[in-house]
């Protein structure tokens, strides 16, 4: 029996990195393929007392049906720390909840991407954004990438020649590069749209996770330096990679009519994000715990990720390019024999007890097959130091 599959599902195929978890059975596998943030540093205990104080001061609100924008206390509590970091004038009313910053992705793709309709994306790009918004008919377009983040001559030059629907960056710490956009270029993304007059989709799920030194502010908070920039701007952001991803919260900054459309789209999807998830997160963050958590996080990611860059280079030398990364959870490196291919290293990998990710899914064109990603988040530093030498018996 065939059944009569809308014709859009021909877009997409499914996750090659969910497809990748199929293959870790094994007993004993290291994996650097999740991009997930590691369990055992999760504030329960601070999680703990903000549900029991949901529950307990607001209990009608915290298991009711609510707004399908956000709750309020947490819409307000978010305000709060985009404005502490640098965003000015933002109002609580300027944002909607929504169910981790996955879903804000699919309300722009829902709001913004019809069938034939250009969307400039990084490349390489997170991979969900590719399908999300192919799955909507969009036509893709990469803009190169270096170890500053996307090349802006460039990806001017792509806007006059595409007149995309929207432009789609991940400026701070991307998945998978791990690039950062330097200051310099994030001044000339939001001069480029205004100069333009197109939509600029900032995701930034990753910004808050830096090692020696904060990163240049996001397109967000930068806004403000450029007049104009703030009605061509989305800035997506999350707290599953800096709190905990169980709890599905996300927030999407946009300008007013788009605001509004995906907030109609999201009645549709969800009615509204949990609100016992969203009264717990507004808890927590009005308790002050996470600056102290996100202390926590920085030192222990910082650690990995000296400790994988030190293996790499111990371990595999020059049969693998890549550049130290400033914060977020990845490495992306390229091997550099001629004519190699990751995905098959990554089969023998497996055959050697470690995993990671192939770098061509997260092209949207012209894949380079030498390149991967690994994620030094759930590891600690022993595992890491055998994973890699593991990777080096693959080679």
């Amino acid at each position: 029996m065939s059944l009569p599959f809308a014709s859009r599902l021909g877009n997409v195929e499914t996750s090659a990195i969910r497809e990748l978890f199929k293959l870790l059975g094994k007993p004993g596998i290291i994996s650097f393929a999740g991009g997930f943030p590691d369990s055992a540093m999760f504030d329960v205990e601070g999680l703990r007392e903000a549900s029991a104080a949901a529950l307990a001061q607001e209990p009608g609100a915290a298991l009711q049906y609510g707004a399908t924008e956000g709750y309020d206390p947490l819409r307000q509590q978010l305000a709060a720390f985009e404005q502490a970091k640098g965003v000015q004038g933002l109002q609580p009313h300027e944002l909607i909840v929504t169910t981790g910053s996955q879903q804000a992705l699919d309300l722009l793709g829902k709001t913004m991407a019809g069938p034939g309709d250009k969307v400039i994306v990084e490349g390489p790009t997170f991979l969900a954004t590719i399908q999300c918004f192919r799955l909507y008919g969009a036509e893709l377009v990469s803009a190169p990438v270096d170890a500053e983040g996307v090349d802006v001559e460039r990806l001017e030059q792509l806007v006059v020649e595409h007149k995309p629907k929207f432009i789609y960056l991940i400026p701070t710490f991307g998945n998978p590069s791990g690039a950062l956009l330097s200051l310099e270029r994030r001044r000339r993304v939001l001069e480029l749209a205004v100069r333009h007059q197109v939509l600029v989709v900032e995701d930034d799920p990753y910004g808050d996770l830096w090692f020696d030194r904060a990163p240049p502010p996001s397109l967000l908070a930068l806004s403000h330096t450029v007049p104009g920039s703030r009605d061509w701007l989305v800035h997506c952001g999350s707290l599953s990679k800096v709190l905990a991803p169980g709890l599905r919260l996300g927030w999407l900054v946009a300008p007013p009519e788009l605001l509004a459309k995906a907030t109609m789209c999201k009645q549709f999807s969800d009615a509204h994000t949990s609100t016992f998830a969203q009264a717990t997160a507004a808890q927590y963050l009005r308790a002050g715990r996470m600056p102290a958590t996100l202390a926590h996080v920085r030192e222990v990611y910082a650690q990995r990720a000296q400790a994988m860059g030190a293996a790499l280079q111990r371990e595999l030398g020059d049969a693998v390019a890549f550049t130290q990364p400033q914060g977020g959870l990845f490495f992306w490196a390229r091997l550099t024999a001629p004519g190699a291919d990751a995905a098959a290293f990554a089969k023998r990998a497996i055959e050697q007890g470690v995993a990671f990710v192939p770098g061509a899914p997260f092209y949207a064109r012209d894949p380079d097959p030498a390149t991967l990603r690994l994620s030094f988040a759930t590891a600690d530093v022993a595992k890491i130091e055998e994973g890699v030498a593991r990777l080096a018996q693959a080679l």
